[in-house]
């Protein structure tokens, strides 16, 4: 398995990129510190439109401070039961203020955004937080889905053990009750994977997507024990999740010239099939300054 970036290009006036998703010829961002949904171009990734998720009066100097932020983390999109599809942009969890999610219906042939639904995710990450190893915080770093379930990845920072975490909701009984439809919060089922290291530092998860059966993660080293503080990025991983938990064999992502890549990668997206197990796969990263960038990768599993 190996993992190789072509191409990096900056993100302009697009602050902390943590989550993406490829649909048709768009491709979505949103960022942890920013209010916006952010429409590219799939082909070219310049920006052709911008949704505000919600208001804010703290986005003036163009990221929303951090004991502010709502922490959006997660973006997957979702066909639901009645036909609609949509994305859902979550919060990571980690304090009172990073517990709100946004429903965003995509409408017409060209998958526009309508109309913003919040969402609070209080009562569904309750539901979760049970299952976290002692002492740790809960700290959502992506979502993806199938037809059936609604995936959603832990990363547990510092010295826990068994913190990365793979939620499996189902979907349908998911949107029930974020919708408010069904009074209790739907069952829980946890996997626990051990994801790799660098200088003896282990990954967490940070980005995730659902591509022709398989769940294509990203997972990132940081030099902190803090959910909330950043620390020093040693490198980034990305592959294939295994359908058991266990051991996840992931690849490290390195230049052509097997310099390691020193990005953090925040998320995944899959923009075609090569060949058997090989992937072409667009990654969007956070220097943790504001900065943002999309990467250009090939994986062969």
């Amino acid at each position: 398995m190996h993992a190789i970036v072509h191409r990096e290009i900056a993100l302009p006036n697009l602050p902390s990129a943590s989550g993406a998703e490829l649909v048709g010829n768009a491709l979505y961002v949103i960022g942890d510190d920013s209010p916006w949904l952010y429409r590219l171009d799939a082909a070219t990734l310049a920006t052709d439109k911008a949704t505000a998720l919600f208001e804010t009066a703290h986005f003036s100097q163009g990221r929303i401070p951090k004991h502010l932020k709502p922490d959006l983390e997660c973006l997957t999109i979702i066909c639901a039961a009645d036909g609609e599809t949509g994305l859902l942009a979550l919060g990571s969890g980690a304090t009172p203020a990073r517990e709100q999610g946004y429903w965003v219906p995509l409408t017409g042939p060209e998958n526009l955004p309508g109309s913003v639904y919040p969402l609070s995710m209080a009562g569904l990450y309750a539901a979760l937080r049970p299952h976290l190893p002692a002492g740790a915080t809960l700290n959502l770093e992506a979502a993806a889905a199938t037809t059936t379930e609604l995936l959603l990845l832990q990363r547990t920072v510092g010295a826990a053990v068994g913190g990365n975490l793979l939620f499996r909701l189902p979907l349908a009984a998911t949107l029930a009750f974020l919708y408010r439809r069904q009074p209790s919060p739907p069952p829980v089922r946890v996997q626990r994977f051990q994801l790799p290291t660098i200088d003896g530092k282990p990954a967490g998860f940070s980005g995730a997507a659902w591509f022709a059966g398989r769940l294509f993660v990203t997972a990132s080293v940081e030099d902190t024990a803090d959910a909330v503080l950043d620390g020093a990025v040693l490198g980034s991983f990305v592959g294939v999740l295994p359908p058991k938990a266990g051991a996840a064999a992931l690849a490290r992502l390195m230049w052509p010239d097997g310099r390691p890549y020193l990005g953090k990668v925040e998320s995944v997206a899959v923009r075609r099939q090569v060949a058997r197990g090989h992937f072409e796969l667009l990654l969007v990263t956070d220097d943790d300054t504001g900065g943002s960038t999309a990467v250009l990768a090939e994986l062969v599993v």
